[in-house]
């Protein structure tokens, strides 16, 4: 799901290749702005909190299995002296997010996908030398259409396909082929399972495939929106996002925007089940827009983005993130920082935590990418 104002926003809540055959992307790294300090006032399990990047729109940074990288999607233009720059049309991907990756160790950041269509949903492979992100860009080189609002938030399914490809841009793999929306990309800890959303079947449910696209299976077949997955610290659970309508009138509304390629789930509640789909349960039932669920490096415990307590505040909801157990008990409030803090990871060591927010932002719209140290 996408939360901000940038074009080409999927649920997370997504070829240079197919187009010009036998050619790759080799993106040189450049140097990301320097890092700066952030304001974390009441925060108490965050420490040492840092800016990594300053300006436009950054969202969805993930770490890679060796924590010392991130992946993560901004319109901002680091492409600029990138191969995608100048053999591609001019106004191609531009305003859209791009995926990039940033070295935590070098602070340099490099463009990993064409620079065409729109990206979403970054995540690295095991030994960090390949990530899978999904794009748009077989479908066409510029950003997609946003959609009529009507009112209400609304997300479209765009053309979305999930893409395997080196660091480098090279030797770019497509794991999709279904007509539709295949977004949400993860990879399990042990390194052997991807999950994903995908309307393939007509509804937009969570699958998973090996980590070459064979072997796909459906884990969920509720009528609603399924989505958002992420992998215990064991592999064994995962964790995810859905909106499930109930009332026959919610259920043909749902169906009648579907047919439309658009969702517009008002309300998000949180579910766990067993990695192959078994054992579903909700773990929180408040009726506001919870998503962006991970779990805590115990296992036992879940972070996620809410706006819960603060559903309006200067005439928009602000978002929060919070820790839950995996028994719906025990609610904390992890920020106060800012109106929208989400998409939080914890480093596969558990020391700390990477999300987005909008504090320090200089105009409105504006994501950054923060990292803190966790302070249990």
């Amino acid at each position: 799901m996408r939360i901000g104002k940038g074009k080409g926003a999927a649920l997370c809540g997504v070829v240079l290749c197919a187009l010009l055959p036998g050619i790759g992307i080799s993106a040189e790294p450049s140097k990301k702005p320097s890092k700066g300090a952030a304001s974390a006032s009441g925060e108490r399990h965050l420490a040492n909190v840092r800016q990594l990047t300053f300006g436009r729109q950054n969202a969805e940074a993930y770490f890679s299995f060796s924590g010392n990288k991130l992946i993560f999607q901004s319109t901002n233009n680091w492409m600029k002296d990138s191969f995608a720059a100048t053999h591609r049309p001019a106004d191609a991907g531009l305003g859209c997010y791009q995926m990039y990756v940033m070295d935590l160790e070098s602070d340099t950041v490099r463009l990993v996908s064409t620079g065409m269509g729109a990206t979403t949903c970054g995540y690295f492979f095991p030994g960090d030398r390949r990530v899978l992100y999904s794009s748009t860009h077989a479908a066409g080189p510029n950003c997609p259409p946003k959609p009529k609002r009507d009112g209400a938030y609304r997300w479209a399914l765009d053309d979305y396909d999930v893409y395997a490809v080196r660091i480098d841009g090279q030797e770019m793999q497509k794991l999709t082929s279904s007509p539709g929306y295949d977004a949400e990309a993860t990879i399990s800890p042990d390194g052997k399972t991807i999950v994903w959303t995908s309307v393939k079947d007509g509804d937009l449910d969570i699958y998973a495939m090996n980590l070459d696209g064979t072997k796909v299976r459906r884990l969920t077949d509720e009528v609603g929106y399924d989505g958002g997955a992420f992998f215990s610290p064991d592999s064994k659970r995962i964790v995810y996002r859905a909106s499930h309508p109930t009332a026959p009138a919610e259920i043909d509304r749902y169906k009648e925007l579907l047919a439309q390629r658009l969702v517009e789930p008002g309300q998000l509640e949180i579910f766990v089940m067993q990695a192959d789909g078994s054992n579903k349960r909700q773990i929180t039932a408040n009726g506001a827009s919870n998503f962006s669920p991970f779990f805590h490096p115990d296992g036992k415990r879940i972070i996620f983005s809410s706006n819960v307590e603060t559903r309006g505040e200067g005439g928009r909801p602000s978002f929060h993130l919070y820790l839950i157990n995996d028994d719906g008990t025990g609610l904390e409030r992890l920020t106060t920082e800012g109106q929208f803090n989400s998409f939080p990871m914890f480093s596969p060591d558990g020391k700390r935590l990477v999300w987005v927010s909008d504090r320090n932002a200089k105009e409105p719209g504006e994501f950054n990418v923060f990292l803190a140290d966790w302070a249990p």
